[in-house]
């Protein structure tokens, strides 16, 4: 499989809302000529491109990611866990990659739609989920332990961390590890100060908040959530 583009955000021109698959988020922008900044989630997304439709699969670390200028980008973001089940393949054969819908769908599941939404209700008809998924991310977002949501489920650490690969795109600790990370970020973003926002997010501290950013983004805070800055 090749990697392809998921497209920058500009603050203008993006716009979400909610989605009427469980849990999801449905967007929209257009594509700007440079590239973006692409932030891990622990999600996956199915993006209709100019009429093409891709999987972008769970990123780890931060992306760049070229943009397409002036093309439409209609997307659908899958709470974590969830797209894998759909498409039928482990989600750590997609982590960091872009890749055509097609190259990972099998062609009597695609429907022909330019919608995100409508390929997504197509492929969870018939499928049966993994209740076990949804539990595992909410917990580890609520900051249990590998071990406690292993125990909870009914599994051993090393069979959660096989599920978790085949889920999320790596393991529990690393999707909790891009959860705090995303709840720090939605509160620096909403003006919190680098120290409270630290002690609120799950962080030993300031110096532990900038050290993770920057692990996974490349960046420090103050300038990776500049006011200039947009960023998914």
């Amino acid at each position: 499989m090749e990697s392809g583009p998921l497209a920058p955000r500009p603050a203008l021109l993006y716009r979400e809302w909610r989605s009427a698959i469980p849990g999801a988020v449905r967007w929209r922008t257009v594509g700007s000529a440079g590239p973006a900044l692409i932030l891990p989630d622990g999600c996956m997304d199915v993006i209709v491109i100019d009429g093409r439709a891709i999987v972008a699969g769970p990123d780890a670390v931060a992306a760049r990611v070229p943009g397409h200028e002036g093309a439409p980008y209609d997307g659908l973001r899958f709470p974590s866990g969830l797209l894998p089940q759909l498409l039928g393949i482990a989600a750590d054969e997609l982590t960091g990659l872009r890749v055509d819908l097609s190259d990972v769908l099998p062609q009597r599941r695609i429907t022909h739609s330019a919608e995100p939404e409508d390929l997504a209700a197509a492929l969870l008809d018939g499928v049966d989920l993994d209740p076990r998924i949804d539990v595992i991310a909410a917990r580890l977002q609520e900051g249990r332990t590998v071990g406690e949501a292993a125990s909870e489920v009914g599994l051993g650490e090393r069979a959660l961390h096989r599920l978790a690969l085949r889920s999320f795109g790596y393991g529990p600790k690393t999707l909790a590890r891009i959860q705090r990370f995303q709840r720090a970020a939605r509160r620096i973003r909403a003006g919190g100060a680098l120290g409270e926002v630290a002690a609120s997010s799950g962080y030993a501290d300031q110096a532990h908040l900038t050290r993770e950013v920057r692990v996974l983004t490349g960046s420090t805070p103050r300038v990776l959530f500049a006011p200039e800055r947009v960023h998914r």
